[in-house]
């Protein structure tokens, strides 16, 4: 009997086989397949008529699921693990099927990245610098639950629930998720969010939602050329700063000291490597994604945001880890 010696292939292949378990996940989330499973086990011929599939593509869904270990099998029914009940039951708080339905969204733009790579440009349609782009409706709420946790840990860091009336500003704040969080914690503050018209729009229904609509505004603009205003106690700055090349970071982060007034605090939150290019799986492959989608981002080392803070005239700065793929850089 021959076996074989030396390394064994199995990581290589499942790597190359990554494109179809995003594919998979991403088509589940998005029939709605754990949402079916959710009240109890059920065979192929019921999760089809639960969710309006065809036969066909619930059991060809179902087998790679199990197959990914996010459904259990048991005598022809099927049942959600543990991690689907948790993290891909659409409606729950810590719902991430939405980044799953981005993900195969995107997968024709990942087979541009060989060409990506040759040039250094960006190859993807959906790029960061599209205002109006039907994209930032289904990136938004998702990355919204990534970002839950990492808001919650900074508030208590910023001990924000006993800090009175204060004010901030959240330069590109998306779904609205920093000012949602921060609001709950402090009943006398108000926040403020720069974005695009639409992304605001997405923003005020996401914060009204949490019973805090009536302490949030937004400014409609593009925040490199649209003014930050003054007298903030804290300003945010979350997964924008990956998009932007050094240059205009700096500039930005400039901006930011201005706004804030004497002593404020500006918050970073992203994917930042550690300064020998090492880190969370997750950050280290984000410079890919980046490099299909904008002109000049990355995932950025600590020492680069030490050096543009520095140079935008901040003079502390502390970086607080997450336990998941993010950082955030606390600036004074």
């Amino acid at each position: 009997m021959n076996t074989m010696k030396g390394p064994s292939p199995e990581k290589v292949m499942q790597l190359i086989s990554g494109g179809w378990a995003a594919a998979i996940l991403g088509a589940a989330a998005k029939h709605g397949v754990f949402n079916a499973l959710e009240k109890g086990a059920d065979d192929a011929a019921g999760v089809a008529k639960k969710t309006g599939i065809s036969a066909r593509g619930a059991q060809a869904v179902l087998d790679g699921l199990t197959g990914l270990g996010l459904l259990l099998l048991s005598g022809g029914r099927y049942a959600n693990s543990p991690e689907s009940a948790q993290f891909l039951v659409k409606g729950k708080p810590s719902y991430l099927g939405g980044m799953a339905e981005v993900m195969t969204a995107s997968l024709v733009d990942w087979s541009t990245l060989p060409e990506a790579v040759k040039i250094g440009a960006p190859t993807g349609s959906a790029t960061a610098a599209v205002p109006d782009n039907e994209f930032w409706k289904i990136l938004v709420p998702a990355i919204a639950t990534m970002s839950f946790p990492v808001a919650q840990m900074a508030a208590e860091k910023l001990g924000l629930s006993k800090a009175g009336p204060v004010r901030w500003l959240d330069v590109g704040g998306g779904s609205g998720v920093w000012s949602a969080v921060f609001l709950g914690a402090n009943k006398e503050a108000k926040g403020v969010q720069l974005d695009w018209p639409g992304v605001n729009k997405i923003a005020k229904d996401f914060v009204g939602g949490f019973g805090v609509g009536d302490r949030f505004s937004t400014i409609d603009g593009d925040f490199h050329t649209t003014d930050f205003g003054t007298g903030y106690d804290y300003a945010i700055y979350a997964h924008i700063a990956h998009q932007e090349a050094p240059a205009d970071n700096v500039a930005i982060f400039k901006k930011f000291r201005k706004a804030l007034k004497p002593g404020g605090t500006l918050l970073v939150n992203d994917f930042v490597l550690a300064d020998d290019r090492t880190g969370h799986p997750f950050a280290m492959m984000f410079s890919s994604q980046m490099l299909l989608v904008s002109k000049g981002g990355a995932a950025w080392r600590q020492a680069d945001y030490r050096k543009w803070l520095t140079e935008a005239g901040f003079s502390s700065i502390e970086l607080m880890p997450t336990p998941g793929p993010a950082t955030v850089v606390f600036a004074r």
